[in-house]
């Protein structure tokens, strides 16, 4: 059992096609039996994975500055919610709770979360999992510029050895459970 960090949009003005797969992630964590770590909010992708883990009858812990409460609402479908002055304390406290990531289609706030956790495994401060889940293609401009990084050797490593593009969120889990096994076994 893992605690899942997700990073993922807040805005309900997104294309239809994103909401399902973050419902899917939602109930695929919580069927696995893992928690549900995220940004606390009840609006977007982030209120979609909140309420399908909470529906599936998985734990889900929402940390939330407080100055997005009424931007993001409220998460409750929460079983535990932390309310933190800045974010920077949400960001620390979400990463210290995770045992992995899964970055789902997000605007500029999940990015950069993405790439402060990209940033420290590259900097050995970490070697959980991360995964990045390309519905659509959403991520394959960004992925394009980081083999632009690695060529122009502003980078070392290419992406794929410091995470996971995966296609769907079964694979990102699958992929997060066998990774985070002490032998790289399979962990149940």
């Amino acid at each position: 059992m893992a605690s899942i960090c997700v990073y993922c949009s807040s805005s309900n003005a997104i294309d239809d096609a994103y909401p399902p797969v973050a419902e899917a992630l939602g109930r695929g964590i919580a069927r696995r039996g893992h928690t549900l770590v995220y940004g606390g909010g009840a609006v977007g992708l982030m209120g979609v994975l909140a309420h399908a883990a909470h529906e599936e009858g998985g734990s889900v812990t929402g940390v939330i500055p407080a100055k997005l409460q009424d931007r993001e609402g409220i998460a409750y479908d929460a079983d535990e919610l932390i309310v933190t002055d800045t974010m920077r304390e949400r960001k620390g406290i979400m990463f210290r709770r995770a045992d992995a990531f899964v970055v789902l289609p997000g605007g500029y706030g999940t990015l950069e979360e993405f790439m402060e956790v990209l940033t420290l495994k590259q900097l050995g401060y970490h070697d959980r999992p991360i995964a990045i889940l390309n519905v659509d293609g959403f991520f394959d401009t960004l992925l394009a510029f980081f083999e632009e990084l690695l060529e122009g050797r502003f980078a070392r490593e290419p992406i794929t050895d410091l995470a996971q593009v995966v296609p769907s969120p079964e694979a990102a889990l699958d992929r997060i459970e066998h990774v985070g096994a002490p032998d790289g076994s399979p962990s149940s």
